[in-house]
């Protein structure tokens, strides 16, 4: 079958609350931010003998030569052209993301599933959620070993997610509130961060256990939270779950620094979203005007660039 020109779109994530815990079991919330979104074209190669290219992230060459860092990308052309039937296909890749990578808005499940989706779109093939998701999850191993399979579910949502062991249930939201995210730009490795915890869990595991626990109960007690609109609880939540991150190791200087920034700022609540290590925080504030204070709060303590979202409107605004 020759393929003609297929097109692919996913989105940036956050995680409400859940990350790390979310590996060992415990539920996960998580925000798919429709408004920054990742997209893929593939391109059937015409020259003979020409190999597959892949142009990403202001790099440009062949798909076999494309650095480590684009690993999960490979890996979803590999498991895409195989899925139908076409293992030795020859394509030009192009990935345009509007947020960046390597930040724990999940860049690498979103850039996987947007090839996916194109390489299917080319060859007129369709697949269920359920084979979109293994092959996402397929191309999420090379990047982060063990992934929860939290990022592919989220990247792909319409909707806010709760997740646990596989499970997935998208959640009616009455939040009337803003969500400030902060690049601190710092890149941070998930798939680091996970093993770090995993030593932890290893070596000390009566504590490590007990915080994982715990922000799994945190998870949890934030449903209602979220249905009702208690803004203030779920603030003070996200608050209390970055100290348990920060207990677990995988914040940092810089990450503390804007969680303080936003809070000192009012915000309700603050915390790192994701692997941590670096990448993004995120703080709950009550109204647009205040999230642009968190905003500027957060820019002055450091922070590369700011988006505030409205989960009811899914609005970003730069």
């Amino acid at each position: 079958m020759t393929p003609h020109v297929g097109l692919g779109q996913t989105a940036a994530k956050i995680i409400l609350f859940g990350e790390h815990s979310v590996v060992y079991g415990h539920p996960a919330i998580a925000l798919p931010l429709r408004s920054l979104r990742m997209r893929a074209t593939v391109e059937p190669v015409r020259e003979n003998d020409a190999p597959s290219t892949l142009t990403a992230l202001g790099w440009s060459g062949a798909l076999s030569d494309a650095p480590s860092h684009f690993a999960s990308i490979q890996r979803a052309a590999a498991v895409a052209t195989e899925f139908v039937g076409a293992p030795e296909a020859r394509l030009a890749l192009t990935t345009e993301s509007e947020f960046p990578a390597q930040r724990g808005l999940g860049s690498s499940a979103a850039a996987a599933g947007a090839v996916i989706r194109a390489v299917l779109d080319a060859y007129d093939a369709s697949a269920t959620p359920e084979e979109i998701f293994d092959l996402t999850q397929e191309a999420e191993k090379v990047a982060h070993g063990r992934p929860s399979g939290l990022d592919a579910v989220a990247t792909s949502a319409t909707a806010p997610v709760h997740f646990q062991a596989g499970r997935t249930t998208q959640l009616d939201l009455t939040l009337n509130a803003w969500i400030v995210i902060a690049d601190s730009g710092i890149q941070g490795s998930t798939r680091e961060t996970v093993a770090q915890v995993r030593r932890q869990y290893d070596e000390f595991f009566e504590a490590t256990n007990e915080r994982l626990v715990r922000l799994g109960e945190i998870t949890t007690e934030a449903l209602d939270d979220l249905r009702e609109g208690r803004v203030e609880r779920l603030g003070a939540k996200m608050t209390e779950s970055h100290a348990l991150l920060s207990a677990l190791g995988v914040s940092n200087d810089r990450l503390d620094a804007l969680v303080s920034a936003a809070l000192g700022a009012g915000a309700l609540g603050g915390k790192l979203t994701g692997g941590g290590g670096g990448g993004c925080v995120i703080a709950l504030a009550r109204t647009r005007q205040d999230a642009q204070l968190v905003e500027a709060a957060m820019r002055d303590a450091g922070a590369d660039a700011t988006w505030s979202h409205a989960p009811s409107s899914e609005e970003v605004a730069a």
